[in-house]
């Protein structure tokens, strides 16, 4: 029998793979190690505004969802630092996002686990279905094996390929905002594009910072049909549960891409609270000044960003109106693309030949996220927040975070040791009928 260095490598740490980490806390028969390449924890750092929320109830933490017993709790976080009646008072099922933050690192230095400063540059198949992991340490390069491995690499900032190559100072993406925020709060003009939660973050923080007096322009363009509210009602948040995740990934993959098409709303719009801040912010600007130098178009997409031939701007922006269609120029000292994220390459060579693939050349992944093998062997190779195509509008949700970690711990050991219950909402999917019943687990 081949003895492994780990029964379980994790690579990278976001939130996901840090709650897998502190559930395999409470498995002490899995010796697992954590391969993060930064010094520390860190969440979003360029987006860390002081007021803003995590976009789910407190309950959707790194473990409560599948233990609430557990240490690593954020209740037992509060309770450790003195904070539970403070937040009890707070009154508020959200946080904030920098007190997530310092959860998470808490979390994270309680973890033996974990190793910082770890980047794994190869992660490839072992002829007995373990897997070999290439690791740079401080301590130079080495190789690990692990009977199973879970790849949590998350995201790379995503823009559009027309202002790619003037990124720097002034034209940025949203992950850097707070780096250049006093700059963009001093710049003559600013031009915010996308129509998420991110890029309404950023045109209220740039807004509320403005002299009401002063002459900076402050202009939010998006391709998105307009500056909409995220889908937050009890019904609909039925979307993000197992229940639709497991009716979801029973659906071809072809009805899976056509659903996924008009459900935008349920995961990348703007909170309530922030659209009602942003318009509330210019109604008291606009008291004794009928108009500000501030606006915001939707349907207009970002064609081409070149330097501008003006003398009170930087860039020349290309925009084209999608109903329209017709173009016009805007100019503007700097530009914050909060165009979200892409998937980050997964540290395995030439997954094609490794990985059974859809139409689209994407990873099958199984309802239980193990990636399927192009040779048909069974897989022990799982994977974190890269299953969109697959499992939904859930994937990305920190309060599915920890179901997702309790059924790969599960599937690692081949028991139950966290309860995955079939029904938890009141919804049912799909028909009375029909070839999968809402809620059964596919095969």
């Amino acid at each position: 029998m081949t003895t492994y260095d780990h029964d379980v490598i994790a690579v990278g740490l976001g939130p996901f793979n840090l709650g897998l980490a502190a559930l395999l806390e409470g498995v002490p028969e899995l010796n697992a190690a954590v391969f993060e390449q930064r010094e520390g924890f860190a969440w979003h750092p360029g987006l860390m505004l002081p007021d803003s929320e995590v976009q789910v109830p407190f309950l959707a933490d790194l473990v409560t969802l599948a233990d609430p017993t557990s240490p690593h709790s954020f209740l037992n976080y509060l309770h450790e630092r003195g904070r539970l009646y403070r937040f009890y008072f707070h009154e508020r099922l959200h946080l904030l996002r920098s007190e997530f933050d310092a959860y998470c690192r808490w979390v994270a230095e309680r973890l033996p686990s974990i190793r910082f400063r770890h980047r794994v540059t190869a992660v490839e198949p072992l002829r007995d279905g373990g897997w070999s992991v290439t690791v740079q340490s401080p301590n130079g390069l080495a190789t690990k094996t692990a009977r199973h491995v879970v790849l949590g690499v998350g995201g790379v900032p995503f823009v559009p390929a027309c202002g790619v190559p003037h990124l720097g100072t002034s034209v940025l993406h949203s992950g850097d905002y707070l780096t250049h925020r006093d700059q963009l709060r001093a710049a003559r003009s600013v031009t915010v594009i996308g129509s998420g939660q991110s890029a309404a973050e950023v045109f209220c923080d740039l807004l509320e910072a403005m002299d009401p007096g002063g002459t900076q322009r402050l202009d939010w363009f998006t391709r998105s049909r307009g500056f909409l509210p995220m889908e937050y009602s009890k019904l609909g948040l039925e979307h993000f549960t197992p229940e639709y995740t497991s009716w979801f990934h029973g659906l071809s993959p072809e009805r899976r891409d056509e659903l996924r098409a008009g459900q935008d709303l349920l995961y990348k719009g703007i909170s309530m609270e922030t659209s009602a801040r942003i318009y509330d912010a210019l109604y008291a600007r606009t008291v004794e000044r009928d108009e500000l130098p501030v606006q915001y178009r939707s349907t207009c997409e970002v064609v081409e960003v070149a330097p501008s031939d003006r003398g009170d701007a930087c860039w020349c922006l290309r925009l084209r109106h999608r109903d329209e269609d017709t173009e016009f120029d805007h100019h503007t000292d700097a530009v914050v693309f909060a165009t979200g994220y892409r998937d980050a390459p997964l540290p395995v060579p030439h997954p094609e030949s490794l990985f059974a693939l859809d139409a689209q050349g994407r990873p099958e992944i199984d309802l239980d996220y193990r990636v399927r093998l192009r040779d048909g062997r069974p897989s022990t190779l799982f994977v974190q927040n890269a299953e969109l195509h697959t499992h939904g509008v859930g994937t990305p949700d920190l309060g599915l975070a920890a179901h997702r970690n309790a059924v790969i711990i599960n599937g690692i050991l081949g028991r139950e040791r966290y309860a995955v219950r079939d029904r938890n909402v009141f919804q049912r999917f799909g028909s009375p009928d029909g070839t999968r019943a809402a809620g059964e687990r596919a095969a």
